[in-house]
């Protein structure tokens, strides 16, 4: 499917460039041209999905109070960790996870009550289980992503869609995604996306970029509703994650 991307650019007039800066902006206004509309059947599901998103929050609202009540208790910290993370035009945008790393019988740390905030700019690159995950409970959560359920408060507020390139750092944006991160961020951040059901947590950062551009070129109510029918066997059998 990635194979497909549409990756031609437009020629730039070598005499109106001047220098750095002149190329820079040149690649900007290119990039900047490229930005698809969003389509209209996209824009309906963007405002229909905080409705579903309540109703799930509602639904496991006894699920997820238990979760925090468990981590809480096991880790000795706050339940929930925020991650510093880019969203749609490049405003900042804190994701909400269930804390998955802790010490083996560690004391209670000063930390926040309910939410820490982490501003993790530069990730190191997932080769395999981390090592920072010391319990088998909490691997299992990440495992199948039950660490990301805080995430529907996002989707509930507007700032996050259920499909669309998954949130990443600034560092990550300006290291693997340019050019295109323009067109990255011109759609909401999903809680699930096309490099997520083709292959996860094994796949490179070029290959991500792919299916992002991909996702976000072709975007429309069928792929979307095609990554979520997807996406639920890969969450129940914790394909490709680790």
């Amino acid at each position: 499917m990635a194979d497909n991307l549409d990756m031609q650019a437009t020629e730039l007039q070598p005499e109106r460039l001047h220098g750095p800066s002149d190329l820079a902006e040149a690649q900007k206004i290119h990039e900047r041209n490229r930005v698809r509309a969003v389509p209209v059947a996209i824009k309906v599901l963007y405002a229909l999905e905080p409705v579903a998103a309540v109703l799930c929050l509602i639904c496991l609202a006894p699920f997820l109070l238990m979760l925090a009540i468990v981590i809480c208790a096991a880790s000795g910290a706050s339940p929930l960790v925020a991650h510093r993370r880019v969203g749609r035009h490049g405003k900042t945008l804190w994701v909400y996870k269930f804390r998955s790393m802790w010490s083996q019988g560690a004391r209670p740390r000063k930390s926040a009550f309910l939410v820490e905030r982490v501003a993790d700019d530069e990730p190191k690159p997932k080769l395999g289980p981390d090592p920072r995950v010391t319990s088998n409970f909490a691997a299992f959560c990440r495992r199948h992503s039950i660490d990301e359920l805080p995430q529907l408060a996002l989707v509930a507020s507007g700032r996050m869609s259920v499909v669309g390139p998954r949130p990443i750092t600034r560092f990550e944006l300006s290291e693997y995604y340019n050019p295109g991160a323009m067109e990255v961020l011109s759609i909401k951040p999903g809680l699930t996306g096309l490099w997520q059901v083709r292959g996860r947590s094994r796949l490179t950062y070029p290959q991500r970029k792919r299916f992002d551009l991909f996702l976000v070129r072709r975007f429309s109510a069928g792929l979307y509703f095609r990554i979520v029918m997807l996406t639920i066997p890969d969450v129940l059998f914790g394909k490709d994650a680790w």
